[in-house]
């Protein structure tokens, strides 16, 4: 069973990354689950897997789930590490140049 985060962890991490990685959250999904998304937000995280909702351009939406890269985790600083290797990823693969990190 997939290591389950306290719920300030998932507040905190999701508020973060639908307030200031909008455009993260479409690059992860268009690379590995939904390439013609037009919208996407970060809806949930466990231990194995990163969850987005996403939009295409008929207006359909889907759920779907990412594994981290690294592998499963179980505290919150992995989380970044393992979001930030999904965007690297992401633009790896739509050969977008990525911002540096902080």
């Amino acid at each position: 069973m997939p290591h389950q985060f306290d719920e300030a962890t998932l507040t905190g991490v999701l508020r973060h990354m639908n307030a200031d990685h909008v455009g993260d959250n479409l690059l992860i999904v268009r690379a590995f689950a939904e390439p013609d998304a037009v919208w996407a937000t970060m809806t949930g995280f466990d231990g194995d897997a990163g969850r987005w909702r996403a939009r295409r351009p008929d207006g359909a939406e889907s759920d779907v789930s990412i594994p981290w890269p690294g592998g499963p985790i179980s505290a919150r600083p992995e989380v970044r590490r393992e979001v930030v290797a999904l965007y690297d990823e992401a633009c790896r693969r739509l050969d977008v140049e990525p911002r540096p990190h902080a």
